[in-house]
């Protein structure tokens, strides 16, 4: 064999090597993320101002069953005076029920109850993989089905979901979930879009490498990355949502809320906050931020008009 032949057959199969490798550890990435400790979380929330009155709350943690017998965990913390008025919170990829307590003082106060849970694969739920919405979209489902059987099919239950929550939130749509409002915080539209977007920006490969390692996200963990695609559902969508997201964001681009908002069959509000970074607009400006969620939930008729 031509020794320049030889060259090229050696240089593919290195190539291919790389390929397969750098795809199994992309989805393992995804997979796979380095959780944030209960402890972490709160010390966080605490840091930014955010942790509040917390625990002079009442609370109740439990778990619940979801669709394929994975344990959650959950946490209830009930309005001050007896309300109809329910919110379920999902926190973002890494994160945990605590990282929503930003946004359970908003509803709080709103005298909504709030039940706060850990993603799969976060928090204090048995160490699994995580997969950005394919599956936590029907554990949301679940969460949602406990919801009206322990407080009854009369309640009026919104959603909030930061970043991966929001994504998870929105993919639900696909399965017509029974729920009046939606707060979306800076959430992605599309996983394969994004990880397209990180692989090229932060990891410096071709894009294409998010596909081979949506392929290998299939054979390792059962899902495509194009299964997580909320802007898919959300244009047929008929539940009010409301959008926020930094205009400073590095990690997820405020397009992706700005399509989504478009795209937007129904009714919807788009809010973006001016410096502030990825899951950090509540912080970067919390008066402007519950301004506009108490103006919707006027608005769409969920609360009454002060």
């Amino acid at each position: 064999m031509p020794v320049p032949i030889l060259v090229l057959i050696i240089i593919l199969a290195l190539f291919l090597v790389f390929l397969v490798v750098a795809s199994v550890l992309l989805a393992r990435m995804v997979a796979w993320p380095h959780r944030i400790t209960i402890p972490d979380e709160i010390k966080y929330e605490k840091e930014k101002g955010m942790w509040k009155n917390f625990d002079e709350l009442k609370k109740e943690e439990y778990t619940i069953n979801s669709f394929d017998g994975y344990e959650l965990h959950m946490l209830y913390v009930p309005a001050e005076e007896v309300s109809d008025k329910y919110v379920i919170i999902s926190h973002g990829y890494s994160g945990c029920r605590l990282g929503s307590v930003k946004y359970l003082h908003l509803f709080h106060d709103l005298g909504f109850n709030a039940m706060l849970y850990d993603d799969r694969g976060h928090g204090d739920n048995i160490r699994v993989a995580c997969t950005m919405g394919f599956k936590e979209s029907r554990d949301l489902m679940e969460v949602i089905k406990h919801v009206y059987e322990r407080f009854g099919n009369d309640i009026v239950l919104g959603l909030h979901g930061e970043s991966m929550g929001s994504a998870l939130s929105n993919n639900a749509l696909q399965y017509s979930p029974k729920v009046d409002f939606i707060v979306s915080d800076c959430g992605y539209n599309d996983l394969m879009k994004l990880y397209e977007h990180l692989v090229s920006k932060n990891l410096h490969l071709p894009k294409f490498f998010a596909s081979t390692a949506s392929l290998v996200s299939r054979i390792l963990y059962g899902y495509f990355y194009k299964q997580v695609s909320p802007i898919r559902y959300i244009k047929e969508n008929e539940i009010p949502i409301c959008f926020f997201h930094g205009d400073s964001d590095s990690l997820i681009p405020c397009e992706h809320a700005k399509e989504m908002h478009e795209a937007n069959k129904g009714y919807s509000e788009l809010y973006i906050i001016p410096g502030a970074e990825h899951a950090m607009s509540v912080v970067t400006d919390e008066a402007f931020y519950r301004e506009k969620v108490k103006g919707f939930l006027e608005k769409t008729g969920v609360i009454d008009v002060c």
